[in-house]
């Protein structure tokens, strides 16, 4: 490959292997200019983290509004609101009033209700033998969650879920076509009546985040769209991710059966392991920036107005921070991963995605010990350089009788009466 480009991740010859094509990258140049993306691209771990801090780099991701296509100019002002593109001081006035609904003692008392919830899911699939990892388990546990984490009705979540995933692609920086983005669109604008009309119904009677994020709007901390478009990123940032992530550790698991038995066997390695997981295959693969001042960075010279793309996916497997870095290893040493992001815009979500992921996988890998692939077929990876993750994942597994008692399997409940316990400390 003489001249590597970034858009190359989105043939499906390459997404297999898109980290040998982010070793090429890497090689080239820490930080090198992608004529093909008209950005810059940054591959290297020092790199990478030191940009994600560099306050000269500015998350504002739609600088000119008129450069997007007509179709989505709705859309990119929602996402526009929203404190993931917002730099000081607006990024830290719409942080803050979500930031204690995800502080770590409250994503603790979380615990009983996602291991309820996996349990019921296992439950569901157990006596068939075989399911679809993405669609019964990835997708249905982290959108239980923070739908109830929101206080949303179990009835409306699959309308949600479907809105989520047809923003996915603009989100991701996906090639759309005009019938998508005028989807996109239409969900952009179905999700917002949605919210508005959610949040009009619990003025009175809020709880948990929603009550934080009503709070702010009362005091004129977050007008009313930004509101509904940093709800709307609580539950894309809660459930889209996770759902990936799931389904890329479960693959990475089935394909290393060393690591899978201490992953069993072993419980007092789960934390780590989830950990090393989430550096080996992340669900997110970069940050976009935009350089708001002439720099240097990693010996190139990025002028003002220049997009940045930190590629964190492949700071994760740069030999530089983490030796044999496409090995998994549950001991593994080194400096934190990228996954999460880096400095002030450190991912608010992170201790549940990892308390999610950790009950998922357990319940997954102990009630199905035989879990394996339906086929040896290639896998389905979604068209996006954002987001990394599967449209499918059949396994089959010897049927299992019985349920798991507390298991969550109705699937009615809100975060009122699921959750309460944990709204005394938002």
């Amino acid at each position: 490959m003489s001249s590597p480009s970034l858009l190359h991740a989105l043939r499906p010859a390459v997404q297999p292997r898109v980290y040998e094509l982010y070793d090429a990258l890497r090689a080239d140049a820490p930080c090198r200019w992608d004529r093909a993306l008209r950005s810059w691209v940054v591959t290297g771990y020092a790199a990478v983290a030191g940009a994600a801090r560099d306050p000269r780099l500015s998350s504002v991701r739609y600088p000119d509004p008129d450069a997007v296509p007509a179709e989505l100019r709705g859309v990119a002002a929602v996402l526009s609101r929203q404190m993931l593109y917002r730099d000081p001081p607006d990024h830290a006035r719409l942080r803050g009033p979500v930031s204690r609904a995800f502080a770590a003692r409250a994503i603790a008392a979380l615990r009983p209700r996602i291991g309820a919830i996996a349990d019921g899911l296992v439950d569901d699939v157990a006596p068939a033998g075989a399911c679809d990892v993405v669609a019964d388990i990835a997708e249905a546990l982290p959108a239980r969650v923070i739908g109830e984490l929101l206080d949303l009705p179990a009835a409306d979540l699959p309308d949600v879920v479907e809105w989520s995933r047809t923003l996915a692609p603009v989100i991701g920086g996906a090639r759309m076509s005009a019938e998508q983005r005028r989807a996109c669109a239409e969900a952009t604008d179905r999700v917002l009546a949605y919210l508005d009309a959610f949040y009009t119904g619990r003025a009175d009677d809020a709880d948990g985040p929603v009550a934080d994020l009503l709070a702010a709007a009362r005091a004129e901390r977050m007008t009313r769209p930004e509101l509904l478009a940093n709800t709307l990123l609580i539950f894309l940032g809660g459930h889209e991710t996770t759902t990936h992530f799931l389904g890329n550790a479960v693959v990475a698991l089935l394909a290393d059966p060393a690591a899978r038995a201490r992953f069993v066997g072993e419980p007092e390695v789960v934390d780590a392991a989830v950990e090393e997981l989430l550096r080996y295959d992340p669900p997110v693969q970069l940050i976009l920036r935009r350089a708001a001042a002439d720099l240097d960075l990693a010996g190139a010279r990025v002028a003002a107005g220049d997009p940045v793309l930190l590629v964190t996916a492949a700071a994760n497997r740069d030999p530089a921070a983490y030796p044999e870095p496409g090995r998994l290893d549950f001991d593994r040493a080194g400096p934190r991963h990228l996954t999460f992001g880096h400095g002030a815009h450190f991912c608010l979500g992170a201790g549940l995605a990892r308390l999610e992921s950790g009950i998922a996988l357990r319940a997954l890998f102990t009630r199905l010990p035989d879990l394996a692939r339906a086929d040896d077929g290639p896998l389905e990876w979604l068209p996006n350089l954002d987001f990394r993750g599967l449209t499918r994942l059949p396994v089959r597994f010897t049927p299992v009788a019985g349920r798991v008692p507390g298991a969550d399997r109705a699937g009615t409940a809100t975060a009122g009466a699921a959750v309460g316990q944990a709204s005394s400390i938002r």
